[in-house]
C-alpha cells in the first residue's frame, strides 16, 4: 500500500511480519540441509586461488551495519587488485573520493565488523569475505594503496574469519553479463532521474543533475 506520493505506509510489512518465522528451527525446515562441500569450503584465510580471485576483481559490495543495526551495502570499485592482501587473513580496502556520508566508514568504527562480496566483471565466480575490521589513516600503509593514482583519506583493514567461493547461479540466473538478456536502457529512469525524484526540490531539473554528474564522474580520482 502506497500513499499518493509513492512512499510506504508500513501498513503491508507489518501484516506481512505478523506470521513471519520466528527461528531458525522453523527456517531449517523449510529447506534440506547443505551438502558436506558447501560447509566444508567457508575456510578463515585466503588459498593461492581466492589470492588471485581477489586480484582479479575489480568490484567489491560491503555489507556493514551500525551500532543500532541498521545494515547497509555499498559498493567500492577500482583496477583490478584495488583491494590489497597484505597476508593470508587481512585485506585492505581503500577509501575512494565519494559522497562524503561515510556511511560504511562510521558503520564499521561502531561495530568493528564487514562483509564483502568481490566480483569479477564477466566472470560468474565470487568470493565472499566476513571478518572484524578497523578504519586507519596510518601513512604509511595508505602509501601503499595507491591503486587509483594516489594514497587514500583512509582504507578499511579486515580480519577475514570467513571466506567462501560463493557459486555462480544468481549471477547466471541475474544474466549479469549477457548484453542480449539485459534491459533496454530507456526502460528504466536515468540516475538523474531517480536522483530528482529522491531530492523533489523545487525547480531544480533533470539537466542540472546530468550536468553534476557529469563533473563528479570527471573528477572521480580528486
Amino acid at each position: 500500500m502506497t500513499t499518493d506520493t509513492g512512499t510506504t505506509t508500513g501498513l503491508l510489512f507489518d501484516a506481512l511480519k505478523a506470521d513471519a518465522l520466528t527461528s531458525t528451527e522453523q527456517l531449517r525446515e523449510l529447506y534440506p540441509q547443505p551438502n558436506e562441500n558447501a560447509v566444508r569450503k567457508e575456510i578463515d584465510h585466503l588459498t593461492d586461488e581466492t589470492r588471485a580471485l581477489i586480484g582479479c576483481a575489480s568490484l567489491v559490495l560491503v555489507g556493514s551495519a551500525d551500532a543500532e543495526g541498521r545494515a547497509d551495502v555499498t559498493p567500492r570499485g577500482g583496477p583490478p587488485g584495488f583491494v590489497a592482501v597484505l597476508d593470508g587473513r587481512t585485506l585492505a580496502i581503500p577509501d575512494a573520493t565519494g559522497n562524503k556520508r561515510l556511511d560504511t566508514l562510521q558503520n564499521v568504527v561502531e561495530t568493528g565488523r564487514v562483509g564483502l562480496l568481490f566480483v569479477v566483471p564477466g566472470r560468474t565466480t565470487t568470493l565472499r569475505v566476513n571478518g572484524s575490521a578497523f578504519v586507519t589513516a596510518r601513512p604509511e600503509l595508505l602509501g601503499q594503496l595507491t591503486a587509483v593514482g594516489k594514497s587514500p583519506v583512509s582504507a578499511i583493514v579486515v580480519r577475514i574469519e570467513q571466506a567462501y567461493p560463493h557459486c555462480p547461479k544468481s549471477l547466471m540466473r541475474g544474466n549479469a553479463w549477457q548484453p542480449e538478456k539485459w534491459v533496454p536502457a530507456d526502460a528504466q529512469p536515468s540516475s538523474a532521474q531517480v536522483t530528482l525524484a529522491q531530492l523533489n526540490l523545487p525547480g531544480l531539473t533533470v539537466e542540472q543533475i546530468e550536468e553534476i554528474e557529469r563533473e563528479s564522474l570527471r573528477t572521480r580520482y580528486e
